[in-house]
């Protein structure tokens, strides 16, 4: 009983001091971990651009084929051999020429609120990473799909306070499944004006002009400066009447709904200052409006709708950088928009404790079930752009919640969402049409599902309902992408899924280039 007793109790106390060892160890690990991040390294900054990585390579060049398949109008160069010059007289019922721009999606329309949006990100993506596109020589198409929707934009406003935002009336165009080349329906036009209010488009579209002038500015002065005349004209119609485009014409919220537009005049305030340096557009965002409309501190996804988690990196560039000219109300609101840009790569990071856990199994962020791709693949194009940013400010870490992550950290969710989408994932597919050897088949596409020969007129419903793979291959499509459990459906008709977008591919190429090789960012976009 006796050594029974003593025995117990030996090994009681030696419980005790092992526990007591694992804590105290425990409490060593925790501030070598804590004073590890306090003295990350610096990283050095990256020059010129550096070795390419062969596989985002391939991939950008593929996904930039997407917006010669998506063009409208008479087709110049044209590299897609399945496609023709379509829709050339769209705009002469209002004495315009609208026959550029492109299609939204897989039908025929043209909606001009993502098709601005389209035309920012593009540009914002070639003015981050324009030298590693050209390292892969992939400066040019980048270049070419830009200027075909600016050219169109510019088209689109023939006045100062009048805007057209829409060709192609949507219920006649899914009533159809034709190629673009034989359409004969009606395109009718809708526009905004001083009694027609639509701030979000107009905004957007002046977003799109201000960042393209900078792409242009050494390129082509005169092209420039007509660019950012419009986009002065569209901000000043936007801001002075506002109203949501959604509300003057409730048709379109079945499409391409908007919640709001402040985001987006904040967006094209952002744009502009960028483009001419005016400080009138800086404490427009800052102190003017900042406060009330900037919903600095919350995190949110960016998408064609909501720019805030856009304009919050845009933003974070000034603040890494420095303005000379700022005030210190402004430099306070600058700050409070690099906080909150802080605060969404911190939602994206898997080990920071303000993660978002909405991931699918195979380490997706996922947001909806529609076009399930649009919201990892631009939340990976911010967290490279800012990773970029702290690298080239020499930034050493990002602080989440008290842990502290690196640019390196930032760079590799952003790597984790371009392999899923390119092929690593449960399903072993590439998301991206033309890239590798398991892509969709049946990509809900009009064009792409119907011969080139084929007589079909408006209705070619059974291309649509065919169980065979599309005869046309829409290289450089962006599917919607995976079911919440990683599964895919590769159906014409599960458009949920199989249906492209050409606002996917533009933050896709914007991913894509800021992973293609490294180098730093510039200090300034002007």
């Amino acid at each position: 009983m006796g050594a029974s007793k003593y025995t117990k109790g030996c090994c009681g106390w030696l419980i005790v001091v092992v526990v007591a060892a694992l804590v105290v160890t425990a409490g060593v690990v925790a501030i070598m971990k804590k004073r590890s991040h306090k003295s990350a390294e610096v990283l050095p900054v990256p020059g010129p651009p550096g070795a390419i990585t062969q596989k985002y390579a391939d991939a950008l060049g593929t996904a930039l084929q997407f917006f010669q398949v998506q063009r409208s109008g008479k087709l110049v160069n044209n590299k897609i051999s399945w496609r023709g010059d379509s829709a050339i007289n769209d705009g002469k019922e209002a004495g315009l020429d609208l026959s550029k721009g492109m299609y939204d999606a897989g039908d025929h329309m043209k909606f001009g609120f993502p098709m601005a949006f389209t035309a920012t990100v593009l540009a914002w993506s070639i003015l981050e990473y324009g030298d590693q596109m050209a390292a892969t020589k992939q400066l040019d198409p980048a270049l070419d799909a830009l200027k075909w929707i600016t050219d169109y934009l510019i088209k689109a406003h023939p006045s100062d306070d009048v805007l057209y935002i829409q060709v192609g009336d949507p219920d006649t165009d899914h009533k159809c499944w034709e190629r673009p080349e034989d359409m004969t329906e009606k395109r009718p036009l809708i526009k905004i004006d001083k009694n027609n209010p639509g701030t979000e488009v107009a905004a957007e579209t002046a977003a799109a002009m201000a960042a393209a002038s900078l792409v242009y500015k050494s390129r082509n002065t005169e092209y420039s400066d007509t660019l950012i005349k419009h986009a002065e004209k569209l901000f000043t119609f936007a801001d002075t009447y506002k109203g949501s485009y959604t509300v003057t014409y409730p048709k379109i919220q079945t499409y391409y709904n908007s919640t709001g537009y402040y985001d987006e005049l904040l967006w094209a305030a952002s744009w502009l200052y960028h483009a001419t340096g005016d400080r009138q557009y800086l404490s427009y965002v800052t102190v003017k409006n900042g406060d009330s409309h900037a919903d600095w501190g919350r995190p949110t996804w960016f998408s064609w709708d909501d720019k805030r988690a856009g304009t919050q990196v845009l933003l974070s560039r000034v603040k890494f950088f420095g303005s000379k000219e700022a005030s210190n109300a402004e430099n306070n609101g600058l700050g409070m928009y690099r906080k909150t840009a802080e605060a969404v790569v911190c939602g994206l990071l898997p080990d920071s404790p303000t993660a978002t856990t909405s991931r699918t199994s195979g380490g997706l962020v996922w947001i909806d079930e529609w076009n399930a791709l649009q919201h990892p693949v631009a939340a990976a194009f911010l967290a490279v752009v800012f990773s970029d940013y702290m690298l080239t400010s020499r930034t050493s870490e990002v602080s989440c919640s008290g842990q502290s992550f690196s640019p390196t950290d930032l760079r590799k969710f952003a790597i984790s969402q371009a392999d899923y989408l390119l092929g690593n994932n449960p399903m072993k597919m590439s998301y991206l049409v033309g890239y590798g050897d398991n892509y969709p088949q049946q990509v809900h596409h009009r064009g792409a599902s119907i011969p080139v020969d084929a007589n079909t007129g408006c209705k070619g419903f059974q291309w649509l309902a065919s169980n065979s793979p599309n005869p046309n291959v829409a290289t450089g499509a962006l599917v919607g992408g995976p079911f919440r459990n990683d599964s895919f459906i590769d159906s014409r008709n599960n458009s949920m899924q199989t249906e492209p977008s050409t606002y996917n591919s533009a933050v896709l190429v914007g991913l894509l280039s800021g992973l293609v090789t490294t180098s730093s960012v510039s200090l300034s976009l002007s």
